[in-house]
């Protein structure tokens, strides 16, 4: 007989039911704006991590550990600059697209202080960011090679768009919106429900259900 109970050491929460100060930050279930002006509805499920050494010790993938989508500074809200730390669930779906990228390129992949997680009241938030839905890193460095040159950005996004389609990788270019010093890479506005996540309560009749 199968174990289907979770073994992820991170305990799920739901951040509607988080104290204030941390719902004021993370905004959960809210509403945010793309800069066209579509409404994106932000995560409601998040992971709470204890710890640095926790963060350090659990792993979304074989080569990626939770620390590695946590590195702010001053510019992150109060809240989340002490511990414990939320993450949305879907931060494990990333996780899985970067090991993807490292298998392709062979070597390791960085990310950059706030290149991974970003709370919608992060001073560099501007919109609706996929960094708010945990779906977006910055990689600063491949293996050996410094993200810092349109050429080598150019290569690793080809790579990048080539193993994962759906992916989005932000436009050369020194202007607001473009990057020139880093590979921005992200899934879009994926939310995350895990199995267990408890949801709401609907009394809702299935098909073949009696009339």
């Amino acid at each position: 007989m199968g174990d289907d109970s979770p073994h992820f050491p991170l305990r799920l929460v739901d951040g509607r039911r988080l104290e204030r100060r941390y719902r004021d930050v993370l905004l959960p279930g809210g509403i945010l704006c793309d800069h066209r002006g579509h409404a994106r509805v932000l995560p409601r499920y998040f992971y709470e991590v204890e710890s640095w050494q926790q963060a350090r010790d659990t792993y979304l993938a074989p080569h990626f550990s939770v620390s590695e989508f946590i590195h702010t500074d001053v510019r992150e809200a109060a809240p989340l600059r002490v511990f414990p730390r939320y993450i949305p669930c879907a931060t494990a779906l990333l996780a899985v697209a970067l090991e993807q990228l490292r298998d392709a390129v062979g070597t390791y992949v960085y990310i950059g202080a706030n290149g991974g997680y970003c709370s919608p009241r992060h001073a560099g938030t501007g919109g609706a960011s996929p960094h708010c839905w945990g779906t977006a890193a910055n990689i600063y460095r491949i293996g050996d090679t410094y993200l810092d040159t349109h050429e080598s950005i150019a290569r690793y996004s080809q790579i990048a768009r080539d193993l994962l389609p759906t992916a989005w990788t932000r436009p050369l270019g020194p202007e607001m919106a473009k990057t020139d010093d880093h590979l921005h890479l992200d899934l879009g506005y994926v939310i995350s429900v895990p199995r267990e996540a408890p949801g709401e309560t609907y009394n809702v009749k299935l098909a073949g259900d009696p009339l």
